[in-house]
């Protein structure tokens, strides 16, 4: 994850004024039923009067509960805001979110425990930056679906700094939301029988649950391109692509509304066709290929991919070509780029965003990958560069410059490599003085 400092798009409804909709997001029919589901299952403790029963079936619910969360924030980030528009087939990496989430609030209590070891004030300036920290941390972990990128604070700083002041009225929106059990059970709890009590908890433990998991993800829609996500959905114009003549806002709203009423096939069929007709039109080759990801067609969308990195990096839409490039690698992870230059420039993107760690992966092979291409003196100085200055790991850059003397010795990469390495070779003293 490469959260970069932006502004949110401006197409989009700010999420403080569509907070009504967050609560009405769990009444649709589908998220309803499964809360009433889950809610009814909590009836098992009655008929099955065993040992642990009670704690079991309570995580069991709680289990399912998060891993829906966890699917809403999901396809919520990528613009999807209604239950019928997701996917059929979802990330598996979401499955395993609920543990890994759990596994990060047993960390950061310890923390909070072991400073209220050293001072109560301590302990509970600990326990309110975990408090604050909690939303970007499942941000973070959300988009990553790790736990030691979610412990760190690096990565939370970066989920505030890409959203800014409104950070903190989705903190205070998600906090009074956390507290809408203790609301609603009492003024409900005396309108139901007793045995009903336990499902009513339930229920409103779920409810308000996936109110907040919708908050969230639209607040990441909302700054999708601030927090690096591909958004997926069609179903809003972006403000390029509002620039677009009418008969193309004609298109993606036909195309739209196809996707909404689940006619994936023909919207893709005609983005297909406007696509093909227009090559070089930005507008249609980014219409085809959000579609092509929203239909479930990889080979096409790889395929396309490399054609419409290339058209996105003539016209300077470099982040845009490298969202692209990460879709692409997330569905194959040996994608090539029809430019392996266009690579080096997207690590060169995230090292200007400050991460240094992705602008390396980006980087990682890249001389076997594209061997041969001019290129790789151009990827090996740059890293090199985030290794000394990024990471302050010059113990592995020396052996990029070893390879960089060997293979490459007369070039200015090499040169500038020695220089950052301060290289003392007396036998390449002469010519880097001479550089």
């Amino acid at each position: 994850m490469t959260p970069t400092r932006g502004r949110a798009d401006a197409a989009i409804t700010p999420f403080w004024l569509r907070l009504p909709r967050f609560f009405l997001f769990p009444l649709q029919w589908e998220p309803l039923l499964y809360a009433a589901l889950l809610a009814v299952s909590s009836l098992i403790v009655f008929v099955i009067p065993l040992p642990f029963v009670d704690i079991l079936v309570e995580i069991g619910i709680l289990l399912a509960a998060s891993r829906y969360a966890f699917t809403v924030i999901h396809f919520s980030s990528q613009g999807f805001l209604h239950t019928r528009d997701f996917p059929a087939q979802g990330d598996p990496d979401l499955v395993g979110l609920p543990w890994k989430l759990f596994a990060v609030l047993l960390v950061m209590g310890a923390v909070t425990a072991a400073c209220g070891m050293l001072s109560k004030n301590l302990a509970i300036a600990a326990y309110g930056l975990a408090s604050l920290a909690l939303p970007a941390i499942v941000v973070v972990l959300a988009q990553t679906a790790s736990v030691g990128e979610a412990l760190n604070p690096a990565q939370w700083w970066a989920v505030v700094r890409a959203m800014g002041w409104p950070y903190l009225a989705l903190w205070a929106f998600l906090f009074f939301l956390s507290g809408g059990t203790e609301i609603a059970v009492p003024m409900l709890a005396p309108l139901v029988k007793p045995w009903m009590l336990l499902p009513l908890v339930n229920f409103a433990i779920v409810y308000f649950s996936w109110a907040m998991a919708a908050l969230l993800g639209y607040a990441m829609y909302q700054y999708h391109d601030a927090l690096g996500i591909d958004v997926r959905f069609v179903s809003r114009a972006t403000p390029a692509e509002r620039d677009a003549s009418e008969e193309a806002r004609a298109i993606d709203a036909h195309v739209a509304d196809l996707i909404e009423h689940g006619e994936a096939d023909i919207a893709l069929g005609i983005a297909y066709d406007a696509a093909r007709v227009a090559e070089d039109d930005v507008y249609a080759q980014r219409r085809y290929h959000r579609v092509l990801a929203v239909a479930g067609k990889p080979e096409d969308l790889l395929r396309h991919g490399k054609t419409f990195i290339e058209l996105l990096m003539r016209g300077k839409f470099e982040s845009e070509a490298m969202s692209v490039h990460a879709t692409c690698v997330a569905k194959d992870p040996n994608f090539l780029c029809v430019n392996p230059g266009n690579v080096v420039s997207f690590a060169q993107l995230q090292w200007r965003a400050g991460d240094a760690r992705a602008a390396l992966a980006l980087l990682k092979g890249f001389d076997k990958r594209y061997a041969g291409h001019a290129s790789i003196p151009d990827a090996y100085e740059l890293a090199a560069r985030v290794l000394i200055q990024g990471l302050d790991r010059r113990d592995l850059a020396k052996p990029i410059l070893d390879v960089m003397k060997k293979r490459y010795p007369k070039t200015p990469q090499t040169e500038e490599v020695r220089w950052l390495l301060r290289d003392d070779d007396p036998t390449t003293r002469g010519a880097t003085l001479a550089g």
